[in-house]
């Protein structure tokens, strides 16, 4: 599995690149057939940075999830159990 952090409109601090790909890898937990993570960090509005994760897997349309909050942290915390929801709603269908 691969996940590609991108970051628009300017560049992530030395820790959150880390702690974003720490906290999407558990992703991997909800779905086996996971084969890319991206995530799309946009700093355009400095107060208010935006996250979007697009998950894509095996034999399905891609998950994609986007939140807004007042840290990059944040707003993957609101995003990630989004995306977990897409998750295991794909599995129930898949099994």
């Amino acid at each position: 599995m691969q996940v590609n952090i991108s970051a628009r409109h300017g560049s992530l601090q030395a820790g959150d690149q880390e702690l974003i790909v720490e906290k999407t890898e558990k992703l991997r937990r909800l779905y086996d057939r996971i084969n890319a993570i991206d995530v799309t960090v946009d700093l355009q509005n400095q107060d208010h940075p935006g996250v979007e994760i697009q998950v894509s897997a095996e034999h399905a349309d891609d998950c994609v999830a986007r939140a807004e909050s007042s840290t990059v942290i944040s707003a993957l915390d609101v995003a990630i159990p989004k995306v977990e929801q897409q998750l295991r709603r794909l599995k129930e269908k898949k099994t």
